[in-house]
């Protein structure tokens, strides 16, 4: 339908730009789609608008395409007119008004609590940084909290007799979270051995120290999430952020109200905690016929 124009972009792309074998022949697939498009409905390279490319997008999620895939055709497209307007083949580009598909945001992963069980178990040593380690580990999945509000939490923000730690979440708001039994035993044994690490760094209150007895970084956390996973069973990628996935959506399964769930993350829209959960349709169904009156 627009075979020189499409054949003058490509060469531009080639000699111009040195773009890839790959993603040359990307583009010029996406704009073959985009012509036989415009020739099923008898129409020109210089009848298009933004309403006909609505359009022609809305054709390709109809067909089942993905937001990524449209996305990229969009740009395709919106590169190829943006050529034809320096070439003066068209008068302006119409693909600079239309949005590019908003992406979904993937759902991290997250264990089962079999999984975070035998995740749980490691590191089994005595050893300082190993019992560093573990305390962790269990506050991570206890409370929830992020990486940055764990490494930020200092002496005496935990109330051991309460079960209570000081969060300073973002925005610089504070919240108390309660943690468990298996996690205040975990932090007692890492306090006993919390002076070794420490290395006479008294001036150093933060609760969780590296092994230059210093502040622990965001990353060394990262990394002894990465190192744990390795040791267990569970063949998949973990993050620090899964833990706190994992949080959610045990608390959720077991009739935790959302709000609370809300409140303990520290999220100021449900919204945002409702991606962090995670049912299967076996407990959906289950909940539903116990709990709709007419089910």
């Amino acid at each position: 339908m627009f075979t020189k124009e499409l054949e003058g972009f490509i060469a531009y792309l080639k000699h111009e730009k040195n773009a890839s074998p790959h993603t040359i022949a990307n583009y010029r697939g996406d704009l073959l789609q985009l012509s036989r498009y415009l020739e099923e409905r008898k129409m020109k390279l210089q009848d298009i608008d933004n309403i006909v490319l609505r359009g022609f997008l809305a054709v390709l999620y109809d067909r089942g395409g993905k937001k990524s895939t449209v996305g990229r055709k969009l740009a395709a497209v919106r590169s190829f007119f943006q050529f034809c307007v320096r070439k003066r083949w068209m008068d302006d580009n119409p693909a600079k008004v239309v949005s590019t598909p908003k992406q979904d945001k993937p759902v991290p992963s997250f264990l089962s609590e079999e999984e975070m069980q035998e995740f749980l178990d490691l590191p089994r040593t005595a050893k300082p940084l190993d019992k560093r380690d573990k305390a962790i580990l269990e506050l991570l999945y206890a409370t929830g909290i992020r990486v940055s509000e764990l490494v930020g939490i200092c002496l005496d923000d935990v109330k051991y007799t309460e079960r209570l730690i000081r969060i300073r979440g973002k925005g610089k708001k504070e919240r108390l979270v309660p943690f468990g039994r298996m996690a205040e035993e975990s932090l007692r044994s890492y306090l006993r051995v919390r002076p070794l690490i420490n290395k006479g760094h008294t001036e150093e209150t933060t609760l969780f120290l590296n092994y230059r007895g210093q502040k622990l970084s965001s990353r060394s956390v990262e990394r002894t999430v990465d190192k744990t996973i390795r040791r267990s069973a569970v063949r998949r990628k973990i993050s620090p952020h899964s833990l706190r996935h994992s949080f959610a959506s045990h608390l959720l399964s077991r009739g935790a109200d959302l709000r609370v769930i809300q409140e303990l993350l520290g999220h100021e829209s449900l919204a945002t905690t409702q991606k962090y959960t995670h049912l299967d349709l076996k407990h959906l169904l289950e909940v539903y016929r116990k709990s709709h009156p007419r089910s």
